[in-house]
Formats: C-alpha cells, sequence, structure tokens
C-alpha cells in the first residue's frame, strides 16, 4: 500500500524506521505544517508538503497514511483529517516488539522496539506504546495514548483517552488513570488518577491539573 506519514519529526523518523520493517508499504512521503521542510529529505524520504495535500494524495492513489507526531491531542486532529479525506489510517508494529494472541490493536496505532504487550490487552486508535514498555495481562488503553519509554503497566490497568505515562513511570495492577492526565517520569502510581491530574515522585502525588496555572 502506498502511505504517507504526518509528521517529519523525531516521533517520525521512528516510525519510519518502523514501516520499513514491512514489505506491505510504500512510503510515499511525509506531510508536515512547517513550511520549511517542504521539499526537504527525512531518512532518504521528502517532505511534500502540508496536510490539505492529502485529498490530492488520494487522487493519486495514496491509500493510507499514519499520524507520526508525539503530541497525543494533535495526533488525534489530524487523525480525523486523514479519514476525512478518505484515506485508510495504517498501524506501525515493529518485529522486535511483542505481543500476545488475541490482542486488539485499533487503527494508527505505533508500537515501538521491544514493547511488550500481554494477554487480553486492547489499545485504543491513535495511541503510541513506545520503546520496551510493558502492557501487562488485560490492559484496557484508550484513545490517543502515549506509554513512553520503559514504563511498566501491571495487569488489569485501564488508561483514559490522551493520557500520558512518562518515561520509566510504573503503574500497579488494577489502577484507573483519567482521561488526559499526566504520569511524570519515574513516577509510581499506587492509586487511581482522576481525569487531567499530573502526576510525580514515588509513591505518585498530585501536584496539579493538566492545563491549569
Amino acid at each position: 500500500m502506498d502511505i504517507v506519514l504526518i509528521g517529519a519529526g523525531g516521533h517520525g523518523r521512528v516510525v519510519l524506521d518502523i514501516l520499513r520493517h514491512s514489505r506491505n508499504n510504500n512510503i510515499v512521503g511525509f506531510l508536515d505544517a512547517d513550511p520549511t521542510l517542504a521539499g526537504t529529505s527525512i531518512d532518504g524520504v521528502e517532505v511534500l508538503g502540508p496536510v490539505n495535500l492529502l485529498p490530492k494524495l488520494k487522487q493519486k492513489k495514496v491509500r493510507g497514511a499514519i499520524v507520526s507526531i508525539g503530541d497525543n491531542r494533535t495526533r488525534r486532529m489530524y487523525a480525523s483529517e486523514v479519514v476525512a479525506a478518505g484515506l485508510e489510517l495504517v498501524t506501525a508494529f515493529h518485529p522486535a516488539a511483542t505481543m500476545a494472541p488475541g490482542v486488539e490493536l485499533g487503527q494508527n496505532v505505533v508500537v515501538c522496539a521491544g514493547a511488550i504487550l500481554c494477554l487480553g490487552v486492547s489499545v485504543g486508535d491513535h495511541s503510541i506504546l513506545n520503546t520496551a514498555c510493558v502492557v501487562d495481562h488485560e490492559c484496557v488503553i484508550g484513545p490517543a495514548v502515549h506509554v513512553c519509554p520503559g514504563a511498566l503497566l501491571a495487569g488489569r490497568v485501564t488508561v483514559g483517552a490522551e493520557a500520558f505515562i512518562g518515561l520509566g513511570a510504573m503503574v500497579i495492577q488494577c489502577l484507573k488513570i483519567g482521561a488526559g492526565a499526566t504520569i511524570g517520569a519515574g513516577a509510581v502510581v499506587i492509586r487511581d488518577v482522576s481525569a487531567g491530574a499530573k502526576i510525580v515522585g514515588v509513591p505518585g502525588r498530585e501536584i496539579g491539573i493538566v492545563g491549569s496555572n
């Protein structure tokens, strides 16, 4: 399938590397909102221009796209533009990741090298499971979540939409992480987290609400 990547930054390079492991994908180019990148090359792939080129690319038989942007809300927004343009959202799964039988992956999901997804896991659309994270049995990951490198989710954890689980953070079993919450790097979460809360430390403590002053 001919596909484009939306987002030509660092995460875009990671996604490009993952997609190159699949013989089923022909990478046509990047799209990016930064006009200074148009016409440049990222790891041998041209930046074609802004996202509003999607309808023209569809006319040229480009069928798929993946949003390779780290910010949760932005990734979800651009995914809706892909759907509106009539293209298929594709998923990138690194061959060095491990996925148990029966794991459910949504569209526009990125699973990076070394990630482990255990039995009964469900991953919503537009989520990132980054390098060497562990998502244990029966976890439910909502849409547009980012589980950062080295983060560990014990069994039956539920993560709400657009939540961010920071680098090396740990969440003990059966907890609920509210939508839009941010778990700081290295935090150890031992109780449920409300929507939009910012959690840091060991054990994790709330220091505010995302978006508040």
